[in-house]
């Protein structure tokens, strides 16, 4: 196994936004943190998210201080992390375990008179 940094940059936060406010990092340089941990409070012109991590790994460096208005694509953190030989896919947030049912979906029409 190899030790190798990788930084995660500020995604988009959706609709639009090109920038966030660092309200409060949930960890500190040097913690171990599991992927889907906490990472970073946020807040945007729409609302105030907690980040979670993308990797799990050793925190090598935070690029944003706290009250630090980052744009989206700026580095946040970057991690120090244990690689196996060969290709590793990444995911933040939550798999689905059972496919949800099918919506119905309903259509409205406006009333005649």
């Amino acid at each position: 196994m190899a030790e190798e940094n990788i930084t995660f940059s500020l995604p988009d936060l959706g609709e639009g936004l090109v920038e966030a406010t660092v309200l409060e990092w949930q960890v500190e340089v040097g913690d171990r943190i599991g992927r889907n941990d906490p990472l970073v409070e946020v807040e945007t012109t729409k609302s105030a998210v907690v980040i979670p991590s993308p990797e799990s790994g050793v925190v090598a460096d935070l690029h944003a201080e706290e009250e630090q208005v980052v744009p989206v694509g700026a580095p946040l953190v970057t991690f120090m992390v244990e690689r196996k030989d060969g290709p590793q896919a990444g995911i933040v947030g939550r798999v689905p375990t059972e496919e949800a049912a099918p919506r119905r979906r309903v259509r409205l029409k406006p009333p005649t008179d």
